[in-house]
């Protein structure tokens, strides 16, 4: 079997330069995750400042009925009236790690620029909550969120769901889990870097991402799977590039780097989904690695990532 591909060489300059200017190796510290290290490492990520936002916007948490300890968090722009378009969305962390304030700053940008209602779930995390109760408490926290539609001043046929990385492969499975249950409609899917194949086989899985790497990638799937990871008895809600059918799927964004472990299974669903006859645009960066979208105005491909993101989300809200 030939080397892994050495992606070093590759990455975008002004990534490589933040990354090794970087104080903490985030690579380093999730390529360690263990059952033992996830609690520590959880702490270490949540100690993070959050970032700077606006009185603009209000943020309330909600409880999710049923689902024990789960909640979902409302960012609403104050000086809108009236129902808006609203996107339902998880949050990264290798379904592992995280929560739904990572996504605060996300949603003080587009409640301010597109006065949209956004929602964040906190779903519970593996390995103590492995599949299907993540997925779950996303569908739970979703049916709450069109119950209380009218409260919330959530217009429902303008509601499409999103997420980042694990947070993606989330949504995609909560996308084929709605469409087969055949209880709600959702306008869009807005797919960032997502996670969705647990059977790490494409070549881009085997190199060395510095963000997420493969022994992150295994504990991830590992930790949400159990012994079915890899095996012919995962469901495509739980992974979904192991679904068949991709029809009657939303209009769908995908966003992936170049040098990401998951381009591979990103670029595949992609192209799946167009022959399924879905709407799809796919965007691959070159020199990107995984999360490169977080640096934000640092870099010239995470600024053009973030602009073709907008872009498309204000396309499917107009």
């Amino acid at each position: 079997m030939a080397q892994p591909l050495d992606i070093r060489p590759l990455l975008d300059p002004e990534i490589s330069a933040l990354l090794a200017a970087s104080p903490v190796d985030i690579g380093a510290a999730l390529g360690s995750l263990t059952n033992e290290s996830v609690v520590e490492i959880r702490a270490m990520f949540g100690a993070t400042p959050p970032p700077p936002l606006s009185d603009s916007v209000e943020r309330t948490d909600y409880p999710v009925p049923g689902r024990d300890g789960v909640t979902v968090r409302v960012h609403r722009p104050k000086n809108i009236t009236g129902s808006r378009p609203c996107v339902y969305w998880m949050h990264g962390g290798g379904l592992v790690i995280g929560d739904n304030k990572m996504d605060d700053a996300r949603f003080d940008n587009w409640c301010n620029k597109y006065g949209i209602v956004g929602v964040s779930v906190d779903y519970r995390l593996a390995p103590e909550h492995p599949y299907p109760t993540p997925l779950e408490d996303c569908y739970a926290g979703l049916a709450w969120v069109i119950a209380q539609a009218g409260e919330l001043g959530v217009d429902t046929n303008h509601l499409g769901i999103g997420g980042a990385s694990a947070g993606a492969g989330l949504a995609a499975g909560l996308a084929l889990l709605a469409r087969d249950r055949g209880e709600y409609s959702l306008a869009f899917q807005l797919l960032i870097y997502p996670m969705i194949d647990d059977r790490q086989v494409t070549v881009s899985s085997t190199w060395s991402d510095p963000i997420w790497s493969p022994s992150a990638n295994t504990f991830g799937w590992t930790a949400y799977l159990g012994a079915k990871k890899g095996t012919a008895d995962v469901e495509p809600y739980a992974a979904a590039s192991r679904a068949t059918n991709l029809v009657g799927l939303p209009p769908t964004l995908i966003a992936v780097g170049a040098l990401d472990g998951f381009s591979d299974e990103d670029i595949d669903y992609a192209i799946r989904l167009r022959h399924a006859g879905v709407i799809t645009e796919l965007h691959v960066y070159p020199g990107a690695p995984h999360g490169f979208d977080t640096f934000g105005d640092f870099t010239a491909v995470s600024r053009q990532a973030n602009r073709d993101i907008d872009e498309w989300l204000e396309r499917q809200i107009q």
